[in-house]
């Protein structure tokens, strides 16, 4: 491996401090900014150089509030985090936040304070402190993401990146070490692997079909010790960061190695165990007598975040109706022109609570075509046969990678999932939502373990978390496991997070066939 140039100490707080240099300065521009397209007033006098004009004097006076309020808002909703991964969906909703509580608090300190004895009586015009939120909001979100952009070319060339040890030799550490190769915008450099089996115990069946290692190496790269070892290792390595991806490592020594040397480093651990096997976040603290119980929350949605989640589907399926219907009439005319047969096609699938509905879609195979190729692919595939998916790019989930029975229009429509498009009548109907579960085939349910069928406690939906965290290369219980993680998680911030990771991944066309 090439080397990696590793920053000076100093450049990750110069750069924090530059930042807030920059919103306290975008934080008094955007203000002076609202007041002059508001009221239209000169912000200085004309014949005092730097002086406040007489307009704008009272709004000048809450300037030492207003700086200062922007950008400890930017320090409480921790925008100034410049290690580790990030998420730019994540740092829009961080700085809108902090621009409203900002705004908010701006608004209340200048209606308490009214620009100080001097100007007591005077009273503000709101439409200033609504224009500033917008422009703060603008101005703000654009410095961000400059900054983020500015950081993703920085981390490609193999600066800004944490110091990383696995712990463990299987699949879940072959995954982590795939996606941090392949994506080093994460921020994370692996440096080593710590094994985790004692002497003499095989490696895990996913370790020998990953690399054919030396006893030495996993992945390329070095097995620096035992885990037996890790406080001294992190002693010698230097890294920042552990991450544990076997869960058979023993806790009694974690915890004495995160009490001692980890803490005295500042090292931080990070379980990344089989997907998501850990209780969901929805439970609830009850007692029993004496005993104190913990309560798993059966449905999924209270009745009042289904009417929520419903009002939203129609909204959004409706104007995204209104907004496309161009785009249908292209894609039927397309469909036409390329080969004899319906403009859309109808399936039956297995909606919420097991219940069957009619599923619309755009054609894309050729009419009349047989699906018994399909059936045995699914049969074979949520079984775990080998010859089937295992979750690899080259055989995708769900998907027969080149299924002959697909027109050449259609592989197109496939890798914009502009197919989907009709699925907004479904929505409409109420048949699905906007965000869940991916709508499975009734002889893909037949095949499904009892633990399986959790998944249709809640409406399908036209995208979801699968889609966004690997889609077709995802393993089939990953995908199990990503949709019982969103019914047990749902919010109405996670389904936007969702909707607005959707759009890239669809344009990107990321493992679509």
């Amino acid at each position: 491996m090439r080397a990696r140039a590793r920053a000076p100490r100093w450049v990750v707080p110069a750069v924090r401090a530059g930042l807030a240099l920059a919103d306290a300065a975008l934080a008094a521009a955007s203000f002076v900014l609202a007041f002059r397209l508001r009221e239209g007033e000169p912000v200085f006098a004309g014949s005092a150089g730097a002086a406040w004009s007489e307009a704008f004097a009272p709004y000048g006076a809450l300037l030492f509030l207003v700086v200062p309020i922007r950008v400890l808002a930017f320090f409480y909703f921790d925008l100034y985090r410049l290690r580790g991964e990030f998420s730019l969906v994540e740092d829009g909703v961080r700085v809108f936040k902090a621009a409203l509580v900002g705004s908010l608090l701006i608004t209340t300190a200048a209606f308490l304070y009214r620009g100080g004895y001097e100007f007591r009586a005077f009273s503000y015009a709101r439409g200033v402190f609504v224009l500033d939120f917008a422009l703060a909001l603008a101005f703000s979100l654009a410095l961000r993401f400059a900054a983020r952009a500015a950081q993703i070319v920085i981390r490609r060339r193999g600066v800004n990146l944490i110091p990383t040890l696995i712990v463990g030799r299987g699949r879940e550490a072959s995954l982590c070490v795939a996606e941090m190769r392949g994506r080093p915008e994460l921020g994370y450099r692996i440096i080593g692997v710590v094994e985790s089996e004692p002497v003499g115990v095989g490696a895990p069946p996913s370790s020998s079909a990953s690399s054919g290692d030396a006893a030495g190496e996993f992945e390329g790269l070095p097995v620096v010790g035992r885990v037996e070892e890790l406080a001294e290792l992190l002693r010698e390595t230097r890294a920042n960061e552990v991450i544990i991806t076997d869960p058979n490592v023993s806790r009694d020594l974690l915890f004495e190695v995160m009490m001692g040397a980890g803490r005295r480093s500042g090292v931080e651990f990070r379980l990344a165990p089989s997907l998501f096997s850990f209780l969901p976040r929805k439970t609830e603290v009850d007692q029993i007598g004496a005993l104190p119980m913990i309560k798993l929350f059966r449905e999924p949605l209270p009745r009042a975040a289904r009417a929520a989640k419903r009002a939203s589907d129609i909204l959004l399926a409706g104007a995204a109706l209104l907004v496309l219907a161009p785009v249908w009439l292209a894609v039927a005319l397309l469909i036409k022109l390329d080969s004899r047969g319906p403009v859309f096609y109808r399936q039956e699938r297995v909606g919420m609570d097991g219940r069957l509905f009619l599923f619309y879609k755009f054609r894309t195979m050729r009419a009349d075509s047989d699906d018994r190729a399909h059936r045995e692919f699914q049969r074979k595939y949520i079984a775990g046969r080998d010859d089937t998916n295992l979750g690899a790019r080259e055989r995708p989930v769900y998907k027969m990678r080149d299924d002959p029975r697909i027109t050449r229009v259609g592989r197109v429509l496939r890798r914009l999932s502009l197919d989907e498009l009709p699925q907004l009548w479904n929505v409409l109907r109420g048949d699905m939502s906007v965000v869940g579960p991916r709508p499975p085939i009734p002889y893909e349910v037949e095949a499904y373990d009892l633990w399986h069928r959790q998944r249709l406690d809640m409406k399908p939906g036209l995208t979801g978390l699968w889609q966004v965290s690997g889609r077709n290369s995802l393993s089939f219980e990953e995908m199990v496991k990503l949709d019982l993680f969103y019914i047990e998680n749902w919010s109405p911030l996670l389904d936007l997070k969702i909707i607005l990771k959707t759009l890239p991944v669809m344009l990107r066309g990321d493992d679509a066939y």
